[in-house]
């Protein structure tokens, strides 16, 4: 597990090699709202392949 931040903390977790991960948020206001199509889009950036300077490495 890795853990950022001070304010906000961000624990991640996961398979190095698998479809398994997770975060947790810690520090947030109660009823935050959280978007998650946002973050898929985020995430879908950082994507390989996405543009010819990208690595060409398949993700599970």
């Amino acid at each position: 597990m890795n853990t950022f931040g001070r304010i906000f903390r961000l624990s991640s977790f996961g398979e190095s090699h698998g479809r398994g991960i997770g975060g947790v948020i810690d520090g947030c206001p109660p009823g935050l709202s959280v978007d998650l199509d946002l973050i898929r889009t985020e995430l879908g950036r950082r994507r390989p392949g996405q543009t010819a300077l990208s690595t060409a490495r398949n993700e599970a």
